[in-house]
């Protein structure tokens, strides 16, 4: 069974196990669960699935999209908005972090009963203990990129002790799971090593490339050189691009040659829901909340390999969509966009113009069931076919081998190593697979600004996978991308003005620790910079 089938019944053991103390002398109760007779193969890795399913989901994704220049939610956003324009309070209930611990809770309960699991093979065990360690790993990461100092425990504590325990510097919580990621490694298989039913586990591959995530937010630039140079080595399985960008992001081609991780959904038993409040309103009438914007959709360079305002550029304002990298029309849908809804079987053309009298064109201003930015979302648009809730099984793309190419590059260029033979192994074959050919897109620039140029490269390529804040975060560049206006496209004079974001260096790049953890445990005190005392 593919993992995405266990995700959806997983929490169930962790709500429905009731679990008491027994004695040798005492019978186990046969209407409930206990120490003595809960830790079954069966629930153990049930229990594992649980720990899975709170690593990361869809929602967490666009959560984290709209907290950046390229998406804007003009729909229920206050929490977001307030992020954004700078007058977040340390209340704020996008703050909180409890579904995180909550997931750490989950991987520190079966690693405290792994040892007692029954009718398990040891190397089994081992390998669950693995990948819960990868699972708490990864969620001490984000906790600890988030917020920056947190507490930081590799076992389960109690109540008392959550009471008065203390946040654990950044640097410590970063060198801890980097120790523990580094040994928990040799427990995991390669991915060629892995049956078709186990799609979706974490792999040597995945550990490796979250250690070069890890050294990249920290710009520990030899450490993501020689880790992203393994995985290309093929050290840790093998990871090629896959044929089709836009492919990669269809039901069909799950599991393809360049996942690395994924979160696994599945039709009839494990799905999310947020594309149904980001497709044109002709599919089915519905509020619209994430709509790409103006600034993602200028970051596309041309097919020519220019960028939309440098001189002798190729861009043709009038037809602003024409003649573009195909990776913007396998992200979003613009005026005229053609776009194949799975729900009907039926192609649509989107007409977001308002001069067409289309229930898609613009609601900058109003109309909440329209686009406020002049877009909709084309990337991960897989509804179920005849599930008129426009429901979604496709799995989300954790890591892909593409990223592991673009932090290669970046960290060769960071140490001034970067040559046309790094650019033919990394962004030329990227390039090659998004459709280009003229060769001032695929040869290696003769001038010109290299940094500027892979960055850009990867917000085209990654756009809407979630990862643009923490690029933003770890450049130290929320000035230049996420301050001043936020712009969508009227198709009526321009780019209009929806919202004005305030950055504060001093502020932004770490969220507020929760007022609410601080009311229960004062040691969680200081506060982080700007949220007051």
């Amino acid at each position: 069974m593919k993992i995405a089938k266990i995700l959806a019944v997983s929490s169930l053991l962790v709500t429905g196990a009731v679990m008491t103390g027994c004695n040798d002398l005492e019978q186990p109760p046969s209407n409930k669960y206990t120490d003595s007779n809960f830790w079954t193969a069966k629930n153990a890795e049930t229990m594992v699935m649980t720990a899975y399913s709170q690593m990361y989901s869809a929602g967490t994704m666009w959560r984290d999209e709209e907290l950046t220049d390229n998406m804007y939610n003009g729909y229920r956003a206050e929490d977001i908005h307030s992020i954004r324009r700078g007058i977040a309070k340390a209340n704020l209930g996008h703050f909180s972090w409890n579904g995180l611990y909550q997931g750490i809770k989950s991987c520190h309960t079966f690693l405290a009963h792994a040892d007692e699991v029954t009718g398990m093979d040891p190397e089994r065990v081992a390998r669950l203990k693995a990948e819960c360690r990868f699972i708490r790993d990864m969620l001490f990461f984000r906790l600890a990129n988030l917020y920056g100092d947190v507490p930081l425990f590799m076992e389960d504590i109690d109540l008392a002790t959550a009471s008065h325990i203390k946040r654990t510097p950044h640097a410590q919580v970063i060198a801890t799971i980097t120790e523990d990621l580094e040994d928990l490694i040799k427990d995991l298989p390669l991915n060629t090593e892995m049956a078709s039913e186990e799609n979706g586990r974490i792999t040597q591959g995945a550990a490796a490339m979250l250690r070069a995530r890890i050294a990249l937010m920290d710009s520990d630039w030899p450490t993501v050189a020689k880790w992203c140079q393994d995985i290309m080595d093929g050290k840790y399985g093998h990871y090629e691009l896959f044929g089709s960008y836009e492919g990669l992001f269809k039901e069909a081609n799950e599991y393809n040659c360049e996942v690395i991780l994924d979160r696994g959904y599945a039709v009839g038993v494990n799905t999310w829901g947020e594309m149904t409040n980001m497709k044109p309103s002709s599919l089915r009438s519905n509020y619209v909340t994430w709509c790409p914007t103006q600034s993602l959709v200028d970051s596309y360079l041309t097919l020519g390999g220019y960028t939309i305002d440098e001189p002798g550029t190729d861009y043709d304002a009038s037809k602003p969509y024409a003649n573009r990298d195909p990776r913007l029309d396998a992200t979003v849908v613009y005026d005229k966009s053609r776009l194949y809804d799975p729900v009907t079987g039926d192609t649509h053309t989107i007409y977001i113009n308002p001069s067409h009298s289309s229930v898609d064109n613009v609601g900058i201003g109003g109309g909440l069931s329209k686009t406020v930015t002049g877009y909709y979302t084309r990337k991960w648009f897989q509804p179920i076919a005849g599930n008129f809730s426009y429901a979604s099984a496709l799995n989300i793309i954790m890591m892909r081998y593409a990223d592991v190419l673009l932090m290669y590059a970046e960290a060769k260029n960071e140490q001034n190593q970067m040559t046309e033979s790094v650019w033919n192994q990394t962004i030329k074959p990227i390039r090659q697979r998004a459709g280009f050919t003229a060769s001032k897109a695929l040869d290696y620039p003769q001038g010109g600004d290299m940094r500027k140029i892979l960055r850009n490269e990867r917000r085209v390529e990654l756009a809407l996978e979630g990862l643009r804040w923490w690029d933003i975060k770890r450049w130290k560049a929320g000035k230049e991308y996420l301050d001043g206006a936020v712009r969508g496209c009227t198709h009526v004079g321009g780019a209009a003005v929806l919202d004005t974001y305030s950055f504060d260096e001093n502020r932004d790049y770490l969220w507020a620790v929760p007022l609410s953890e601080i009311d229960f445990n004062p040691n969680l005190k200081p506060q982080n910079p700007g949220y007051g005392s």
